[in-house]
């Protein structure tokens, strides 16, 4: 019996020493990189053998390992905001992904995250750099003045950084007010201002300040306007009049790159009054018999406080990052004269941001 039990074993081990070599015969390894057109590594990209279930991520290095059926040909390599490349399996692949400027596009930013544009329900208009209003602008709500459909923005005064009027689709209630609600990078603001209407000592009361004025219009990627009860969803009752949601720019994965921008400008009256001159008002003060009315002066009181004023607006921005984070650093000096003597607006704006990685996730192989 056991002289049976050892020719079995005998029998039975070369057998289990080309099983593992079956196996190896029935599969090929695959190992490569996944890199974006400038050359920088995209972490958790999807590589899959096509037509099989066979499949894996890369790492934050950008590389990946698989082991591809014998017969498989082509590699599936995706990942999100990129088109997918179909490359043939080779020992070594390299794969470089190109973005998909049609999927971005279509992302449509809102109270509770992001949607296709396509998808969505509500009277939603959205604006990006290239559609705002050109040239130099003291508050964000002009980047987009006459250029959505339902919204109206009037300036409430000619004063530099007044207020402006905001309406969506109209007034929308009688007692409370009709200002939309402002929503920046996710923070709804109270509506408030930084600088109320006062009262100069009997001349008269100064006009309100924009409350979005602590905003520098240079670092401001998209703005979307939320017009129907959907607002109202998201936002409840302050979402009443409306919503205007205000994304500022982020850094980016890759080098240091620099922005600097500057505008300079000129403002004055479109039509002065057409009023007397020294000598035409004492004609009339002799004609009426008021002559001792005359004080003697030939000053033009309109161009004696009045002046072409001048507008300067320099921003500068930096912006990069890698993998384990990014950042954008960003200052502006806007320098708004005037048209009045001894009146203007000097806005200093700094803005700093950044998004980091610190811990990896196990679980998926990606970064949290």
């Amino acid at each position: 019996m056991i002289t049976t039990r050892i020719m079995r074993a005998i029998l039975l081990c070369p057998l289990f020493l080309a099983l593992p070599c079956l196996l190896n015969a029935q599969t090929k390894p695959v190992s490569g990189s996944v890199k974006d057109e400038k050359g920088v590594a995209v972490p958790g990209a999807t590589v899959q053998v096509k037509g099989t279930s066979t499949g894996t991520t890369t790492d934050a290095q950008g590389d990946f390992k698989l082991n591809a059926p014998a017969s498989a040909t082509k590699l599936v390599v995706s990942f999100l905001g990129y088109t997918t490349q179909e490359v043939d399996i080779a020992p070594t692949v390299s794969v470089t992904l190109v973005l998909d400027n049609t999927t971005l596009t279509d992302v449509v930013v809102v109270g509770y995250g992001t949607t296709r544009k396509k998808d969505l329900t509500g009277a939603v208009t959205s604006l990006k750099t290239k559609d705002f209003n050109k040239g130099i602008v003291s508050a964000p709500d002009q980047l987009i003045q006459g250029k959505v459909s339902g919204l109206m923005v009037v300036n409430n005064s000619g004063a530099p950084g007044g207020a402006a009027t905001v309406r969506i689709r109209g007034n929308a209630s009688v007692r409370s007010g009709n200002q939309p609600l402002y929503v920046v990078d996710g923070v709804p603001l109270d509506g408030r201002t930084a600088r109320p209407n006062i009262d100069a000592n009997g001349l008269g009361q100064t006009p309100d300040a924009n409350p979005l004025n602590f905003i520098n219009s240079f670092d401001i990627a998209s703005i979307e306007v939320l017009k129907d009860a959907s607002a109202t969803a998201i936002y409840g009752s302050r979402g009443s009049n409306g919503v205007i949601i205000i994304t500022t720019k982020k850094g980016s994965v890759g080098p240091a790159k620099i922005d600097v921008g500057y505008t300079i400008g000129t403002s004055n009256m479109m039509k002065k009054l057409d009023v007397l001159s020294a000598s035409e008002y004492r004609k009339a003060l002799t004609d009426y018999g008021l002559a001792g009315g005359d004080k003697g002066g030939n000053t033009d009181a309109m161009d004696a406080i009045t002046r072409n004023a001048l507008t300067h607006n320099f921003n500068v921005g930096i912006s990069g990052g890698n993998d384990n984070g990014r950042y954008r650093a960003s200052f502006g000096l806007l320098d708004q004269q005037g048209i009045i003597l001894k009146s203007g607006l000097k806005k200093y704006t700094a803005n700093l941001n950044g998004q980091y990685t610190f811990l990896d996730s196990k679980r998926h192989g990606r970064r949290l």
